[in-house]
């Protein structure tokens, strides 16, 4: 635990509430109308306002990016290995802010918040959201912190598709993109692993329709189930087979259905388990289809190109060898947009063993090129 912060940590951080009385209209069809986003800042806001950096989290992340809550904590935000004094995203040189979008359940306005209509938590009747709703809301945010233009949107897999959909939606307030582990949309494959997912969820009989808290309860056996698919997919076979292989907790096969044996089966309940006792299951929910319906390019006919033919934003595209959740594959397909778009594109595809999760790693190469090429944003 620490009791004295690294050098390139941002160090104790306290999150922020942003209120917002201006009804917001969602893509599907309802209106928020009032709602709350928290958020976190790291750095300092030039004279210009010209050094901002937003940060857009992925299915289960959240404001917490970086540093500290408390000299206790044993863990600091999810992306401190890429946020602080001197790494890629340097702190001391950039204002970065990260949020926790609309239908979280850390803070922000979602289904664990009391609905103004009835003064229960919303549950199952929150709207629903979309990654154009999010990016909506967040400029908003921008427009609160006096940031007509942000130096960067940075974000790795769902996070990566709001950078994306920033240059599209609100293309004269984005100079550069960084979109890594991404995809244009999700692949059928994916929205089965997200059915499959939410099916879990479902079905657990303590989920009540989606209004569990009022039954003072959760669905932990479906959250777990659902963060146990989940989580096998943002893993290599490669990682998978050099962390566990097939070693056995306690050296011997019991010949039943409820034993843990194996070292993954372990290592998968854990996760569960842990995800369960922290995340909400609507919540769950809303990001799994926040991901199957992100489709930009479908306004277009599909033409990914005359979609993404408004941005005015420089873009960083990286992707990872071993994912297989969002493969380098579908990085390419935006690339190959960019360019027959004629828009200023990089990319990079990093040799990595982790799969899915390498993003949120300190992988040397890849730290290396992500920090090369904030530091030309920040000349």
């Amino acid at each position: 635990m620490p009791t004295a912060f690294a050098a390139d940590s941002v160090g104790l951080v306290s999150p922020q509430v942003a209120h917002f009385d201006e009804p917001l209209a969602l893509a599907c069809g309802r209106t928020l109308p009032a709602y709350e986003l928290v958020y976190e800042t790291y750095g300092t806001l030039n004279a210009a306002r010209s050094n901002a950096v937003l940060i857009c989290h992925a299915l289960s992340g959240h404001h917490h990016a970086a540093g500290y809550h408390s000299e206790h904590d044993r863990k600091p935000g999810w992306w401190d290995s890429c946020i602080g004094p001197g790494k890629a995203i340097d702190t001391n040189r950039f204002f970065v802010v990260a949020l926790n979008n609309l239908g979280g359940c850390n803070g922000s306005t979602g289904p664990s918040s009391a609905n103004p209509a009835t003064g229960k938590p919303y549950g199952a009747d929150f709207p629903m959201v979309t990654v154009e709703d999010w990016v909506n809301s967040q400029a908003r945010l921008a427009d609160r912190l006096g940031i007509a233009q942000w130096a960067a949107v940075v974000g790795g897999s769902l996070g990566g598709m709001q950078a994306l959909q920033w240059t599209i939606s609100h293309p004269e307030r984005v100079r550069h993109c960084v979109a890594i582990a991404t995809a244009p949309r999700l692949s059928a494959q994916n929205i089965a692993f997200n059915e499959v997912a939410r099916q879990a969820i479902l079905s657990d009989p303590e989920f009540h329709g989606g209004h569990f808290q009022e039954q003072g309860v959760i669905p932990k056996r479906g959250l777990m189930l659902a963060r146990m698919v989940g989580h096998i997919t943002y893993l290599s076979d490669d990682a998978m087979g050099a962390k566990f292989g097939r070693d056995l907790k306690n050296d011997k096969l019991n010949y039943d259905f409820n034993s843990v044996e194996f070292q993954v089966e372990s290592y998968l309940r854990y996760q569960g388990e842990e995800f369960s006792t922290r995340f909400d299951a609507n919540t769950y929910l809303l990001m799994t289809k926040a991901l199957d319906y992100f489709d930009p390019a479908q306004a277009h006919g599909g033409d990914l190109a005359a979609t993404l033919a408004p941005a005015q934003a420089r873009f960083l595209l990286m992707s990872f060898t071993t994912d297989w959740r969002f493969s380098p594959a579908r990085s390419r397909e935006i690339v190959d947009a960019l360019v027959a778009a004629g828009k200023d594109v990089s990319y990079l595809e990093i040799e990595a063993a982790q799969g899915h999760d390498a993003f949120l790693l300190p992988i040397p190469r890849y730290l290396q090129a992500f920090r090369g090429y904030m530091n030309r944003i920040a000349l």
